[in-house]
């Protein structure tokens, strides 16, 4: 593992280090990563598509307020996610640019060389022993030779060197450590100002729906009060009405009886038709009274008899209930 030593001295100066290491064996092919993200081809089966309402759906209290343990929790998943990412970015492989003159080239580095080709060479071969043989040892697999040894001459410092090789590599490590400083900066930047801009448009939104609010409950007090006042206004239009009704029929009754009455008296006096307001009085009221509460006296005593006949009926099935359940045990003992 390489060895990084990173120090900023006093005046600002940012230096490097690194002790020398052998490049690591990398495949022929480049493995392609799996993105593990989900992504929704059909927007009907999103989750973060809003269906219906949008309007009813935000409609808040006049004193809610976001919760900021959920907020503080969003933004700790969101920092990891960020972190995890770069980890990902971090480690993973890449081969420096050759330098200039020199191209990368696949060599076989096994004892044996191998002729490499598309197609895949078969045998088919068949042998017959003798029943009852042991089984020889198997033999050390060797692969066979195939394809022509090559020798390449490598005078003393042709093919690395340190002081000639670091310096791309270093100028690309310390370009891409600033060129990701800078791109963490921007986006933490970024991601402040987009919080922000959420908050007030949160603080707008949470306004304008307790503003909406206040307004439509307003609104149907003053409807209420309309028409409690034109229920008032019907009330009083209808009393005047009558009142006026009854002094005009008041005034045509006087007016009507005024010589009837006299009249009237007179003739039921010689016919007869008056009674005793005593005899009366008793046949009307005192009667009705009295029978209603002989009545109520006899439902009474009739309701008397009713729950004491039910009582007794009680009694009488939970006693017969626990004789019969005593006489097996009676038996059961004898």
């Amino acid at each position: 593992m390489t060895s990084v030593f990173a120090q900023q001295d006093r005046s600002g100066t940012y230096t490097f280090s690194s002790h020398p290491r052998a490049l690591q064996g990398r495949k022929k092919y480049r493995q392609e990563e799996q993105c593990t993200t989900g992504y929704y081809g059909n927007i009907m089966y999103d989750k973060r598509v809003v269906r219906g309402n949008t309007y009813a759906q935000h409609i808040l209290p006049l004193t809610a307020q976001p919760d900021p343990i959920e907020i503080q929790r969003q933004q700790e998943m969101q920092r990891r996610a960020v972190a995890r990412r770069r980890a990902k970015a971090q480690l993973r492989a890449t081969t420096p640019l050759p330098v200039e003159g020199r191209i990368h080239t696949e060599v076989q580095t096994e004892l044996y060389l191998e002729e490499l080709s598309d197609r895949i060479e078969e045998v088919d071969v068949d042998t017959q022993t003798d029943a009852f043989l042991d089984k020889p040892p198997t033999p050390l697999f060797i692969p066979g030779k195939s394809g022509k040894d090559v020798a390449t001459q490598i005078e003393e410092g042709e093919l690395f060197d340190f002081d000639i090789e670091v310096k791309p590599m270093l100028e690309v490590l310390v370009g891409k450590s600033i060129e990701q400083a800078l791109l963490e900066v921007l986006e933490e930047e970024e991601l402040a100002n987009l919080r922000a801009l959420q908050r007030e448009f949160e603080e707008i939104r949470n306004a304008e729906l307790a503003e909406i609010q206040r307004m439509e409950e307003r609104e149907r007090r003053y409807r209420e009060e309309k028409k409690r006042r034109m229920l008032q206004q019907q009330e009083v239009l209808k009393k005047e009405k009558e009142t006026a009704d009854k002094v005009a029929a008041r005034a045509f009754a006087q007016s009507y009886l005024a010589d009837l009455i006299p009249t009237v008296f007179s003739t039921l006096r010689d016919n007869g038709y008056f009674y005793d307001p005593v005899e009366r009085d008793v046949e009307n009221v005192f009667l009705p009274w009295l029978m209603g509460e002989v009545k109520k006296s006899i439902e009474k005593k009739i309701l008397g008899r009713t729950m004491l006949d039910m009582l007794l009926r009680d009694v009488a099935k939970n006693r017969n209930q626990l004789f019969r359940h005593m006489e097996p045990r009676r038996t059961t003992n004898e």
